[in-house]
């Protein structure tokens, strides 16, 4: 008899309730997306999750936005480069955008005040994390999740703001350095 090796176990475990979780939710296609970006984004927040398996951050963030670029749907992520997640989203250039709803609002506020480097926003928050086939990690607690690709990033510049009270009000050392803009397409999305 062929011993069992417990991370296989582990790994076959967390695949099989990954397809359970996707199946207890319904795939659906970018553009069949019915929400307002003002109110899920701006004032219900949304999560920033990125890694794998083996590891990962989420972050909460309210500003972004979804629409269509270069005949693609998209997301906009607008993200610090302070940000623990940033190393995941630009090491594999991929990441996942999780909608919880306003009864999670402890969750945003930790995943938006605490930093995973110091914390494991997993314990702290209570959220179960599941990886989709990709490997990227969502959650079973999600309304909604969109799976992202990063098409474009660039960073935010003083320079080119032609508004000059925009930048002073937003980049200092007490709210941190100028947002890396994340420009990915939604390769997948499932909603419960």
């Amino acid at each position: 008899m062929k011993a069992i090796n417990p991370n296989e176990i582990k790994d076959n475990f967390i695949e099989l309730i990954g397809k359970e979780w996707i199946m207890a939710f319904r795939e659906i296609k970018a553009e069949e997306l019915q929400f307002n970006p003002f109110t899920k984004i701006g004032k219900e927040w949304m999560l920033v999750s990125a890694g794998d398996k083996e590891k990962f951050n989420m972050m909460t963030a309210s500003w972004g936005g979804v629409g269509v670029l270069w005949n693609r749907p998209v997301v906009f992520a607008f993200i610090r480069p302070e940000r623990y997640t940033r190393e995941f989203i630009d090491a594999r250039n991929e990441f996942t955008i999780t909608f919880l709803g306003p009864e999670h609002r402890k969750a945003h506020s930790i995943c938006g005040s605490k930093s995973g480097r110091e914390i494991d926003k997993v314990a702290a928050t209570g959220l179960t994390p599941l990886f989709t086939e990709a490997g990227n990690p969502v959650f079973e607690e999600a309304r909604l999740t969109l799976e992202c690709k990063v098409v474009y990033k660039s960073e935010i510049e003083e320079a080119k703001f032609l508004d000059p009270t925009v930048f002073p009000r937003w980049y200092d050392e007490k709210n941190g350095n100028a947002h890396i803009v994340y420009i990915a397409e939604i390769l997948n999305a499932w909603e419960k």
